[in-house]
């Protein structure tokens, strides 16, 4: 890789800033003043200094967020708070983006990573990656609608989902109200909140607390925070995929 594009990718400078830094006799790679833009490197061997400081390389950066409600999932807006947004300024960079999204009154688990070949697989729907939600849905559920789920529902739109698994956790015939698990293997636009308003359900709440082999402790992360995947949790989420 030439030196200059490390720099860049490394997020300490710009391209011309790079450049200014190489005129400037600021950027040692092997204990060697750099003396040119288009110098060679071993990115992933060799020292490479700024100033004197040590910049380490990292190609791919993955992030597991607990996504509160009212945040948005995107990487710009004007008007509303982004899940990117909520990175720290030493984690941000520009090409960490969502994998899939979740809506702006949905909470729970959401990778973020600048892994675009991961991202593919993961939302990919051949790959069939199963998504796991937890709901408090208002209205009628019992096993007539977890025998409708697996089988498959059509929309209100036509559309027809895959079949799903239903599990109901709890269940409040008084308030009309359930505590449920919902595995999808596919990803339409609201799919949970339309298939409950198939089978004449309303979603109350919503909180994804699946994705693959990647499973959210909110003990461990409270909503709005986010950690870096261990390389346990990430070997297995590319064995999966």
């Amino acid at each position: 890789m030439r030196i200059d594009k490390f720099l860049v990718q490394a997020q300490v400078a710009t391209r011309s800033q790079a450049h200014k830094l190489i005129k400037q006799k600021q950027v040692v790679v092997n204990d060697q003043v750099v003396k040119a833009f288009k110098q060679q490197i071993d990115e992933n061997n060799d020292v490479i200094q700024v100033a004197g400081k040590v910049i380490h390389y990292q190609k791919y950066y993955y992030y597991l967020l607990n996504k509160p409600q009212g945040v948005i999932t995107a990487t710009k807006d004007a008007q509303h708070r982004t899940v990117v947004d909520l990175l720290a300024k030493d984690d941000y960079r520009a090409d960490i983006v969502p994998v899939g999204r979740l809506d702006k009154d949905t909470t729970g688990l959401l990778l973020l990573t600048n892994d675009g070949q991961l991202n593919h697989n993961l939302m990919s729907p051949a790959n069939h990656v199963a998504k796991e939600y937890e709901a408090v849905v208002a209205g009628p559920v019992d096993q007539t609608t977890s025998a409708q789920f697996a089988q498959g529902l059509v929309l209100r739109d036509g559309l027809q989902t895959q079949p799903a698994h239903l599990t109901i956790i709890q269940a409040d015939p008084k308030q009309q109200a359930s505590l449920v698990r919902v595995v999808i293997k596919e990803g339409k636009y609201h799919q949970v909140k339309r298939m409950f308003a198939a089978t004449g359900g309303r979603v109350v709440e919503l909180k994804r607390v699946r994705l693959g082999s990647l499973q959210l402790d909110e003990t461990a992360l409270p909503q709005g925070q986010y950690r870096a995947l261990t390389p346990a949790e990430l070997a297995q989420l590319k064995q999966n995929n």
